[in-house]
């Protein structure tokens, strides 16, 4: 189904969960080796390991590879404190998660992972499994790193919407399902609704989720936006909240049918919209 010119607004960006530039979440330096000096302790879990930075910082929370397989850095400790972050020449006792701590050797080699260097077959498949792995990136860093892949315009169709499945999946491990409609609104904005059957690109699906979310009717937040500036702050957010979700039914509301009694209810908060704080 073609979109329709001019169909909707970019009620994706700048408002929370969808595609945001790399930021919070994302890993600060691009380079980071460790060398093993012992392992400590290990089992299928994961273990302990005295390393030395050579070369870059290593941070709590990333991705290293050893050989074909990957760690994550879950801790890290100096001189009896626990510290978020040690570089180069320094030593540290670390705790790395995964089976593959079991296989490390004196001397080897550790290297950290970027973000955009995991495959995204490989993220799939790591969000695809309950509860998360260990290893796995952190949430933040993959929903900013698929969010910012979907709004790429340079890859294939198919690949920013897998992108996008990954962004929603890392929501969700997040614990922020509030920000799917802003992912789902972005997808209908840009790539047009889906086929029959696709649940992250169906207009209909995303302005029932966006209305069910709402606390009030239209009326009543209607009455409330006028006299806004006396109500108690939770009721202001309220307002606001419900006023950024709105947005996302704009690309959404061209493809409702208008004998559709959801497209009644989509025009009547669309009307109320202006009005909120």
């Amino acid at each position: 189904m073609r979109r329709p010119a001019g169909a909707g607004s970019d009620c994706a960006r700048g408002l929370p969960g969808v595609p945001s530039p790399p930021g919070e979440g994302w890993d600060r330096v691009s380079f980071a080796e460790l060398q093993v000096c012992a392992v400590e302790a290990a089992d299928v879990t994961g273990g302990v390991c005295v390393v030395r930075c050579i070369g870059g910082v290593a941070r709590s929370g990333q991705v290293f590879a050893a050989g074909g397989l990957r760690t994550r850095l879950r801790g890290i400790e100096r001189y009896g404190r626990t510290v978020g972050s040690f570089d180069a020449g320094h030593v540290a006792k670390v705790r790395l998660t995964g089976p593959v701590v079991a296989l490390l050797a004196s001397g080897q080699v550790l290297t950290y992972v970027p973000p955009d260097g995991h495959a995204l077959a490989d993220l799939e498949d790591w969000l695809a499994t309950e509860p998360p792995l260990l290893e796995e990136p952190h949430s933040e860093t993959l929903r900013c790193l698929a969010t910012v892949s979907m709004q790429n315009e340079e890859l294939p169709e198919g690949v920013r919407l897998r992108w996008a499945r990954v962004a929603l999946a890392a929501l969700d491990r997040l614990g922020r399902p509030e920000e799917r409609p802003y992912v789902h609104a972005y997808l209908i904005r840009y790539l047009g609704p889906g086929e029959d059957g696709d649940p992250d690109r169906d207009p209909a699906a995303l302005c029932r989720d966006v209305l069910a979310r709402f606390e009030l009717t239209p009326a009543q937040a209607a009455a409330q936006a006028r006299v806004w500036r006396d109500l108690p702050r939770p009721d202001i957010l309220r307002l606001r909240r419900i006023k950024n979700l709105l947005g996302c039914t704009e690309p959404a509301r061209p493809y409702l049918a208008a004998t559709d009694p959801l497209a009644a209810a989509v025009d009547a908060w669309a009307a109320v919209r202006p009005g909120l704080p």
